[in-house]
């Protein structure tokens, strides 16, 4: 169209993984540095989600190389099943009077396109699997996020949670649709039978 400007794309430059010796100009410290001051408090809300994250995408094979932020599901398996990880704890990392009410949010959101560079209008759920990970210590004095005896993982279809869910559940509906939790070891299988089952989950049925 006369007189219209034509947008183009511009591109963010391409990243790989760091190693941690990478120095910033200037500053006299490295990126090691900058993830012990920031990410060492693996019981912080952010911290806990990405290390859910992370156990998730090693038990299932995930090829990426980095994680991506602006993704429509957080990890990928080997196969290429779409997952939606969400994590919750009874322990934080601050004083509490009572242990915290288990809760995972943000089920649903606007998909991402990269073709346009928008979010669609309408909140969906955009995984095939979602796998609700539990930090599950009450005795916050030995809390330890190093050890997987300490976590449960528990798999719904997207389908269910998409049919039964809001954009937010407490642990009463992961509980339902998923009554038998699972060891990290077998987290990978079950999300290849969640992601082949589809809409239907032992606990939830078809509903």
């Amino acid at each position: 169209m006369a007189g219209s400007a034509i947008l183009e794309w511009i591109e963010p430059t391409l990243v790989g993984p760091l190693d941690g010796s990478e120095e910033f100009i200037g500053v006299g410290t490295t990126v090691m540095d900058f993830w012990r001051w920031t990410l060492s408090d693996l019981r912080m809300n952010t911290t806990r989600s990405l290390l859910a994250e992370f156990l998730v995408a090693k038990a299932v094979g995930d090829p990426s190389p980095l994680r991506v932020e602006w993704a429509d599901f957080d990890v990928t398996s080997a196969e290429g099943i779409k997952i939606e990880v969400k994590s919750s704890r009874y322990c934080q990392s601050w004083r509490q009077r009572r242990l915290s009410t288990l809760s995972f949010g943000r089920l649903s959101a606007r998909a991402w396109s990269e073709e346009t560079g928008a979010r669609g209008a309408v909140p969906d759920v955009r995984a095939d699997v979602f796998v609700f990970a539990i930090q599950t210590c009450r005795d916050c004095q030995r809390y330890d996020a190093f050890d997987l005896n300490q976590w449960e993982f528990r798999v719904i279809p997207g389908a269910v949670v998409k049919r039964h869910a809001g954009r937010s559940v407490g642990l009463s509906f992961v509980l339902k649709q998923a009554p038998d939790p699972l060891r990290w070891d077998q987290l990978h299988e079950a999300v290849r039978q969640a992601a082949m089952t589809g809409g239907s989950t032992p606990g939830g049925g078809h509903g």
